[in-house]
């Protein structure tokens, strides 16, 4: 993964509630084992009329380069419904490093936090002022001070992450590659017990 301290980014706003996984990767598209290629099918229905992407809706934001960034807002309840994976995956391989939303899907957080994507929650006061900002506005999340800021205006608010898969994003890490950072550690208290 990739290492994750701090983002100054414009952001894609997507004003919708309850935005579940099916929604956000169709279950048509989870036929492959690997992680690549899902960003080209993030929000498939909602961007193309039909499978055949010359078709795309020009109303849909994804589909609008006017609007760029790193970051994705949402309404509230985002990444609900299945449990799967792949939504992450979509989110990811599309570009976005964090998702900010008023209320995240428990599964949806945990497999975002897993595969790089940082989820930030904010009070739906917090997420409503980010709706009003024009699109070449832009956020900063600090990861470190657990903080996001509108810099238009300064305004901040903070959010919550366990502290083992902060550590885990800042370092670029997985659970496996976590693990190997304590290899000494872990050799030093084998050898102790002996």
């Amino acid at each position: 993964m990739k290492a994750f301290k701090k983002i100054t980014s414009q952001f894609i706003p997507i004003p919708v509630e309850n935005i579940d996984t099916d929604q956000i990767i169709p279950a048509r598209f989870l036929k492959a084992t690997t992680r690549e290629g899902f960003g080209k099918n993030l929000f498939r229905d909602w961007r193309f009329y039909n499978d055949d992407e010359q078709q795309p809706k020009e109303e849909f934001i994804l589909n609008d380069s006017s609007y760029s960034g790193e970051i994705l807002v949402a309404g509230k309840n985002f990444g609900c419904g299945s449990s799967r994976e792949h939504a992450a995956w979509a989110l990811e391989d599309f570009g976005f490093r964090v998702v900010v939303s008023s209320f995240f899907a428990d599964i949806f957080r945990n497999n975002a936090l897993n595969n790089g994507v940082l989820p930030v929650q904010v009070t739906e006061e917090f997420l409503e002022k980010i709706f009003s900002l024009d699109k070449n506005d832009t956020l900063t999340i600090d990861l470190e001070n657990q903080e996001i800021i509108i810099d238009k205006t300064g305004e901040t608010e903070k959010f919550g992450i366990s502290q083992y898969k902060k550590e885990c994003l800042i370092n670029g890490y997985d659970d496996i590659d976590y693990l190997l950072s304590l290899k000494q550690e872990i050799e030093e208290f084998e050898l102790s017990r002996k």
